[in-house]
């Protein structure tokens, strides 16, 4: 067993043309694990990630502020506690309002694909 405290896991920039913003930063917290890809992502105000899509089911777990998690038809609110699974394949966003910052714990399939679906 081994337990990892988020507020001790180092925060490292993530700079990528899938966000809308350079205020996003991650937080490995299983680098080693054999099967699951589990992060921490933290997105400054008003950044969000452009539609894409994943080639497996994904999982997002709300830890700070609040956000926004969309897909071409719908947009929801989402906040401390709330837990989204969103679909292999499914276009979707995800990132922080306007007026608050954002961290969400990601988790899916070590190994997935990403396909960024907007420019």
């Amino acid at each position: 067993m081994r337990i990892v405290k988020i507020s001790e896991v180092k925060k490292e920039s993530l700079i990528s043309s899938l966000f809308t913003g350079s205020d996003v930063t991650r937080q490995v917290l299983f680098p080693d694990s054999e099967e699951y890809d589990f992060k921490v992502i933290n997105f400054g105000k008003g950044v969000r990630n452009k539609f894409h899509a994943h080639d497996c089911e994904q999982i997002l777990i709300v830890t700070s502020g609040k956000g926004i998690i969309a897909t071409e038809t719908e947009e929801k609110v989402i906040t401390v506690g709330d837990v989204v699974i969103i679909p292999a394949d499914e276009k979707h966003w995800h990132g922080a309002t306007k007026e608050s910052e954002f961290s969400h714990i990601y988790a899916s399939c070590l190994g997935s694909k990403l396909t960024q679906l907007e420019d």
